[in-house]
């Protein structure tokens, strides 16, 4: 009898990983879409591209205070009841913004679909943690991870066709329609997680001082903040660069498209090493792999040339993504990620203000090439840093 509880117990859980990978595809889709054309959308606005990047910096400092913020809405609220709410109105937000021309109704809706984005993000997390054993976390993180990618993978591919075929708007509502899809998948599972903290902690500058007390909590969360800086050149400035090279929105989709492909091949394979290895060996590696190419890319005139180092760098980012999320749930115990994971994914939004700020001020002042530097010398630094994890 105890033989066929776990046998159900082991289906019941790859059932709702499952489930939860084939939402993150369809939600990584239309995600996907509307990335790869979101610095452009915004430019289009500004002209300039330091102001885009500091206008898609502001965004990331909403985002932060939000994660906190909404600690209390994430603990008393139904999971399943939010999660499915913040999937049908940012597909809503995503279709506005196929109508607009105005800057102030962009800038509005641009805050919406951000603190969404960190409802949706926060719910995840606590919906994972409660579906899967301590044991399964980093295994079935690369799974989701890997589905996730797939969607990386085609949504670029169908937003630089759309775009250069048919415009901009068009991309924002073929990103809802996947967005819907989503969501529709979502209702239709068994998924529910309906578990609601009476005692909810409302005191934000509390919430911030315990995350940081913990020095493995700390060590994730710049871990984590060290990938997300690097995607701020994969998805902002690598498009402007491509386009200021006289390169035309589809050739944007299509290094989209190559960036992600050594992520779907190998980051199922090195979660599964993590466990034979070390968090730490896997983390100082990844960083190293793509400290190297960024930083290779800076010496490359040719733009091919660039754009294939920066995709060869995802194969440390493949090392990276999948297991700075385990490495957090792993050492979180059930009681405290619905408090903790939100402020944690502030990492991605301080990071990213950082990743976006800090090249941006450097385009005021030098060449375009010396944004590759910058993060390539960024990644060598975190790589140092993961020697601190334990």
């Amino acid at each position: 009898m105890p033989i066929l509880i776990k046998k159900r117990e082991r289906f019941l859980e790859e059932k709702k990983i499952k489930e939860l990978a084939a939402i993150n595809l369809c939600v990584g889709i239309g995600a996907a879409m509307v990335t790869t054309i979101w610095a452009i959308y915004i430019n289009s606005f500004l002209h300039n591209e330091a102001y885009t990047g500091l206008v898609s910096g502001a965004l990331t400092i909403i985002s932060f205070i939000a994660y906190f913020l909404f600690i209390p809405l994430i603990e008393k609220s139904n999971k399943g009841k939010l999660f499915a709410y913040s999937l049908f109105l940012t597909a809503i937000v995503y279709s506005l913004f196929a109508f607009i021309n105005s800057f102030s109704l962009f800038l509005i809706l641009a805050i919406v679909l951000t603190l969404l984005l960190v409802i949706r993000v926060s719910i995840f997390g606590v919906i994972l943690k409660d579906s899967t054993k301590q044991t399964s976390i980093v295994k079935n993180e690369g799974f989701i991870y890997t589905l996730l990618n797939i969607g990386w993978l085609v949504g670029p591919l169908i937003a630089g066709y759309t775009a250069a075929k048919f415009g901009i708007p068009k991309v924002f509502l073929l990103g809802a329609i996947f967005i819907l899809i989503g969501f529709f998948v979502f209702k239709l599972t068994e998924i529910k997680d309906s578990h609601i903290q009476k005692k909810t902690d409302h005191e934000v500058i509390k919430n911030f001082k315990e995350f940081f007390k913990d020095s493995n909590r700390t060590n994730a969360y710049i871990i984590r903040g060290g990938i997300t800086f690097w995607w701020g050149l994969i998805y902002l400035f690598a498009p402007l660069y491509i386009i200021k090279q006289g390169l035309t929105e589809i050739a944007v989709g299509y290094f989209m498209f190559a960036v992600v492909i050594p992520l779907i091949l190998f980051e199922y394979k090195f979660s599964a090493l993590t466990e034979k290895y070390s968090f730490k060996k896997i983390f100082k590696i990844g960083f190293l792999i793509t400290a190297a190419f960024g930083i290779t890319a800076f010496f490359f005139s040719n733009i091919y040339l660039i754009l294939s180092s920066l995709v060869l760098a995802s194969i440390g980012l493949a090392m990276l993504e999948p297991t700075s999320e385990a490495y957090f749930l792993t050492i979180t115990n059930r009681k405290e990620v619905c408090r903790f994971f939100g402020p944690f994914n502030t990492s991605s939004e301080i990071f990213a203000l950082v990743g976006r700020i800090i090249p941006s001020l450097f385009l005021l002042i030098l060449p375009f090439k010396y944004v590759f530097l910058v993060f390539g010398l960024a990644m060598f630094f975190f790589a140092l840093f993961s020697n601190r994890i334990k």
